[in-house]
């Protein structure tokens, strides 16, 4: 019998090893896996000829990485800033030449444009996806949200002509079926839905303590 006998140089053997990258998702998130899968239309039995399932998962999850809402209403002449109504304010109507014939400022809201007949899933289905399997906690979902820049002026006044609008990552932590609104929360800067303490939000935010 004979033991194993470590090299001398085995510090710089290691330092030398070249290893290829992995497919393990090694950044921190408070978001479940499954909540980026986009919904198939297929069967799970592969018919002879067709894409695999999975594969045809994981080429849409790449496909709509690629979109950004806000690049996709740029392209279309919109700015995402003027999509909020706001106070009407008189005293600075911009002229004829600069508001491309439009001449009335925004004053509806967006909910009256609001349309789910085309959407992949319900509410309660998206929501869903923040459970994971085996688990009692309902994580965030992911999400964009025309949100104001600034908070606190955001909360007192939506509509002041001050406050600056821009799609940001937020985590979907509930759903009011009476109203038909989301309650959100912001990302910080790693990408994490956390509160005040630094710990993840579960459940929409309910504690046991209310």
């Amino acid at each position: 019998v004979t033991k194993f006998k470590i090299p001398e140089n085995f510090r710089s053997l290691l330092h030398n090893q070249m290893v290829g990258p992995s497919t393990e998702i090694l950044a921190e998130s408070d978001f479940p896996v499954q909540s980026f899968k986009p919904k198939v239309q297929m069967p799970f039995k592969r018919i002879p000829g067709q894409n695999p399932r999975k594969v045809e998962e994981e080429r849409r999850r790449r496909l709509y990485l690629t979109f950004d809402i806000a690049e996709l209403l740029a392209s279309k002449g919109i700015d995402s800033n003027q999509l909020m109504p706001r106070h009407y304010d008189p005293d600075n109507i911009p002229p004829i030449e600069e508001t491309k014939d439009s001449v009335f400022p925004i004053y509806l809201p967006l909910k009256v444009f609001d349309n789910d007949e085309y959407d992949c899933r319900t509410p309660e289905e998206w929501m869903s996806l923040g459970l994971e399997p085996g688990s009692l906690d309902r994580k965030p979902v992911p999400g964009k949200a025309l949100l104001p820049t600034d908070d606190v002026l955001g909360h007192e006044d939506p509509k002041s002509q001050e406050l600056i609008y821009e799609w940001i990552d937020v985590g979907v932590l509930d759903y009011d079926k009476e109203t038909d609104l989301y309650l959100v929360h912001k990302t910080d800067k790693k990408g994490l839905v956390r509160d005040d303490e630094g710990r993840p939000i579960l459940n929409g935010g309910i504690t046991p303590e209310g």
